[in-house]
C-alpha cells in the first residue's frame, strides 16, 4: 500500500551552499541500492502523475515543482520531454522539497519507463530513445 500526502510532510532535502540545489533525502529505513536520480515536473502535473503511476516510490514536492526518485542512469538513451527536469544525483533546484509520498517497501523508486511514457503523454511529445536501442544498429 502506498503511504501519500502524510499530514506533516517530512523535511526531504539538504541545501548545498553555493549551488542553488538541494539534494532529495530519503528516510533512512529506505536504501537506494541502484543509485538515485530524480525526475521533476512542474506542481500542476504532480496529482495527476501520481495518480496514474501503476507504482510510484518516494515523491518530494515544494510549491513548483514534484519530484520523483528513480534509478541512477535512468536518463541513459532516454530524451526526458520538456518542461520535465532530470536531476543526477537527486540535486534539485529549490529549498524545501518535502517527501510526500512512498512506498510500503524499501525500493524508493519510481519505475523510469512508465514516468517516462506517461511524461510523453503529459506533453503530447512521442517518446524518443535515442540510436541503438531497440533498432537496428
Amino acid at each position: 500500500m502506498l503511504r501519500h500526502l502524510a499530514p506533516r510532510p517530512i523535511r526531504g532535502g539538504r541545501e548545498f551552499r553555493g549551488s542553488g540545489l538541494t539534494r532529495l533525502e530519503l528516510p533512512p529505513s529506505i536504501v537506494p541500492t541502484l543509485g538515485c536520480d530524480a525526475v521533476g515536473f512542474p506542481a500542476r502535473h504532480g496529482f495527476r502523475l501520481l495518480g496514474r503511476l501503476p507504482r510510484n516510490g518516494c515523491v518530494f514536492a515544494d510549491s513548483d515543482w514534484w519530484w520523483w526518485i528513480v534509478p541512477a542512469g535512468s536518463d541513459l538513451e532516454l530524451t526526458w520531454p520538456l518542461p520535465s527536469h532530470y536531476a543526477k544525483g537527486a540535486r534539485v533546484p529549490g529549498t524545501d522539497p518535502r517527501l510526500i509520498s512512498w512506498p510500503d517497501d524499501n525500493s524508493p523508486y519510481t519505475p523510469p519507463i512508465p514516468l517516462y511514457l506517461m511524461a510523453c503523454q503529459l506533453t503530447g511529445t512521442a517518446p524518443l530513445w535515442t540510436a541503438g536501442v531497440g533498432g537496428p544498429a
